[in-house]
């Protein structure tokens, strides 16, 4: 398997397995999810990471895409960034696909200096990469019925003063 940026002409690929990814956690959705509409708005938006939207590649297919988006904690834009969707065609999950892009993004972030990583997920899956629930850091999330999914991980670059509200990019606001 190989991590790589994602190229312009994986967007119909990754629009796919973001859909394919979702589909059990959607059950009645048909057609496009909200998932796949995400990424596809934030790179319309100019606000898809270049250098934190990796994809999965294995014998030439594109199984799994994570990417990332520019954050907000109060009045500070530069120090964290929203992690995720992040999707893996249903027949390759539990293959290390996942955790790869995972660590291929925390590692990318944490070089190019930023302080956290924020997303909403599963404390159980995401908790072994080291991410902790944002409230324990002061962090509080956009909608406050997210709190028990949403969590942060501090890189090298952490700063404890560093917390309060956090704000995604636009386009996690029109879904």
């Amino acid at each position: 398997m190989l991590i790589r940026s994602a190229a312009v002409d994986d967007a119909a690929a990754i629009h796919a397995l973001h859909n394919a990814a979702f589909t059990p956690h959607n059950p009645g959705v048909t057609g496009e999810l909200p998932e796949a509409r995400l990424v596809d708005e934030l790179r319309a938006d100019g606000d898809l990471l270049p250098e934190l939207s990796l994809v999965a590649v294995r014998e030439g297919q594109v199984i799994g895409h994570a990417c990332s988006s520019p954050g907000r904690i109060g009045d500070d834009a530069k120090s964290a960034i929203g992690f995720g969707p992040l999707g893996v065609l249903p027949e390759h999950q539990r293959t290390g696909a996942g955790a790869a892009l995972v660590h291929a993004t925390v590692g990318a972030a944490n070089a190019l200096g930023y302080q956290l990583v924020m997303l909403l997920g599963s404390p159980e899956y995401y908790s072994r990469f080291g991410f902790v629930l944002a409230g324990t850091l002061g962090i509080t999330p956009p909608v406050a019925e997210w709190a028990p999914y949403f969590q942060a991980l501090p890189l090298a670059a952490y700063r404890p003063e560093n917390h309060g509200a956090f704000r995604y990019a636009p386009a996690f606001d029109r879904l």
